[in-house]
């Protein structure tokens, strides 16, 4: 059965790109998201994955730039499908919100056809979305530095927690964070339509990270192999769960050193950064309240007072 996405059209076997028109830009031209189908030779489930929904998040593109070339449809049971820019006018200047509405993406779905910017394109893709079995939704941690993670938002009270929980696990970045997210988030959103849903948050950088993309490169072919899509199996590993953070600012302001790296293991008590003067005169440290990963911390060393300087997941178990 051909399968379309926009303008992209893929009978069984086939591959095809095209464009999901949502809008006009400012001279009245219209614009339309990069999307494709590829569309398996067997029958099987649909996947559908999403990159860019924050604009300056580019390492989800970065993992779609790889693995569509990895894929031959002949050896695909089911379809996949993909939009690889969400954020169409937020790409465009590098910037995490839409400048159109200044909104974040990530809190506009299900969307609206007929509201603003954002909510128009949550509302198109949501829609390509929701025709899916299961949902990777693609992020980073914006330009901060963050560790790999596969975040499970839809609560654990949900009836598809254990489902998305799985899926976060085949991914397999290492990391979970299983934490109920705001409302707008497609990985909020999605599981209510009864769709297993994830965001991997691959790492955290200023333009490419080539070992956050390679890992997410792995999570796809992991999820890939281990619903149907390709044969073989996957060795589904335990990862590391957080279910809370703790962030902290800046006391005073000066420039950041941190005791600590990113990842490890932190106590109760522990030093986490000190704040300086430019001459080096000590100003303040900064210590864990709570035993936890170092999961988050900001890239650039000067800081204001009360601004924020890392954060720390606490409730941690293996899952």
């Amino acid at each position: 059965m051909t399968t379309t996405l926009g303008t992209a059209s893929a009978d069984p076997g086939e591959i095809d790109t095209g464009r999901l028109e949502v809008g006009e830009t400012r001279d009245g031209s219209p614009f339309g998201l990069p999307v494709a189908v590829i569309n398996g030779e067997r029958p099987g489930k649909t996947l559908y994955m999403q990159a860019a929904s924050d604009g300056d998040e580019l390492n989800g593109i970065g993992v779609i730039q790889r693995v569509v070339p990895k894929l031959d449809p002949a050896e695909l049971a089911g379809t996949i499908l993909i939009t690889g820019i969400v954020n169409y006018h937020a790409f465009q200047i590098a910037e995490h919100r839409n400048p159109i509405d200044d909104t974040k993406m990530n809190r506009a779905y299900p969307g609206n056809e007929t509201g603003t910017s954002s909510e128009r394109i949550a509302a198109a893709t949501y829609e390509a979305a929701t025709r899916a079995d299961l949902i990777l939704d693609l992020h980073q941690g914006s330009t901060s530095r963050m560790i790999d993670e596969v975040r499970v938002r839809c609560g654990k009270r949900h009836r598809l927690h254990k489902d998305c929980l799985e899926l976060a696990k085949v991914f397999g970045c290492g990391h979970i964070l299983d934490q109920k997210g705001p409302d707008g988030q497609l990985a909020r959103a999605a599981p209510d339509e009864g769709i297993p849903t994830v965001d991997p948050e691959l790492g955290g950088a200023v333009g490419w990270d080539e070992v956050s993309i390679q890992k997410g490169v792995d999570g796809v072919f992991n999820v890939l192999t281990h619903y149907g899509f390709l044969d073989g199996s996957v060795d589904v590993d335990e990862q590391t769960r957080a279910r809370g953070f703790e962030q902290y600012g800046a006391p005073s302001g000066g420039l950041v050193s941190f005791r600590t790296e990113l990842g490890d293991r932190v106590r109760s008590g522990e030093t986490l950064f000190d704040v300086t003067t430019p001459f080096g005169e000590p100003k303040a440290e900064v210590t864990a309240d709570s035993d936890g990963i170092l999961w988050r911390t900001r890239r650039l060393p000067q800081v204001a007072t009360g601004e924020y300087v890392c954060s720390v997941a606490t409730d941690i178990d293996n899952y």
